[in-house]
């Protein structure tokens, strides 16, 4: 009698309490975390940045100022920021000029790849059938783009495109060759408003690397294109 009685006084844990106890260390224990990554203590940063840097000899500390030996690893991020900030004031300027083409009746597209932003530009609204020099309205925008641009440093290399209709033309023997002096016509216009050459470069890539299937007429309208690659590891 006395050992039921006891039973009944202390009866057990219910199976779901120890479950639901665990659940609730795993969630104090989450939280905690996440309060401690969300302030990062500068010093301690560069503590981390520096005892990394050490273990792969990069850089030792001094004896006598506890500071980092120069001229092995810069640890500096301050060019990052501004190399950043570039970037984006580069994307807001070209996304004015896709405004600007936009308002003309010129169908273009701002596209970001890693190191490099690309204005891509239809060909059909700048170039007539089978030439290789921009319509005179034209012509007025590329320069108004290089005179925003021909300050900056920025290395630009002009890519023509064609689809894959054979060409009768002639002065050219295929649309390789339409393609390359459609850039090249764009590049003297450049050089003309006053960019440096050093940082130009044309290409003609014809009918090669499309970007839709060559099946219908919408599609090849397309890949008849010219595109500016803009590069931003130089900046």
């Amino acid at each position: 009698m006395a050992r039921k009685k006891k039973e009944q006084e202390c009866p057990s844990l219910p199976g779901w309490l120890v479950s639901f106890g665990d659940l609730m260390s795993l969630l104090l224990t989450f939280f905690i975390l996440l309060y401690s990554m969300s302030t990062v203590s500068v010093e301690k940063f560069y503590q981390s940045i520096r005892g990394i840097t050490e273990a792969f000899g990069g850089r030792s500390p001094t004896e006598e100022s506890n500071t980092l030996i120069p001229n092995k690893v810069d640890l500096e991020f301050k060019k990052l920021h501004e190399k950043l900030k570039k970037k984006e004031r580069l994307k807001r300027e070209l996304m004015e000029i896709k405004q600007m083409l936009a308002e003309a009746g010129i169908e273009a597209q701002v596209i970001e790849h890693g190191e490099k932003f690309v204005l891509r530009v239809q060909s059909d609204s700048i170039f007539p059938p089978g030439s290789d020099q921009p319509t005179p309205e034209v012509k007025g925008y590329f320069l108004a783009f290089c005179e925003r641009f021909k300050d900056s440093g920025y290395r630009i290399n002009i890519i023509g495109y064609t689809d894959n209709t054979p060409i009768s033309s002639p002065r050219f023997f295929n649309n390789w060759e339409l393609s390359a002096f459609r850039a090249i016509s764009i590049l003297k216009l450049f050089t003309q408003c006053g960019y440096d050459p050093r940082y130009l470069s044309a290409v003609g890539r014809g009918e090669y690397d499309p970007i839709a299937p060559n099946d219908t007429p919408e599609n090849r309208g397309k890949n008849r294109r010219v595109e500016f690659e803009i590069q931003i590891n130089n900046i």
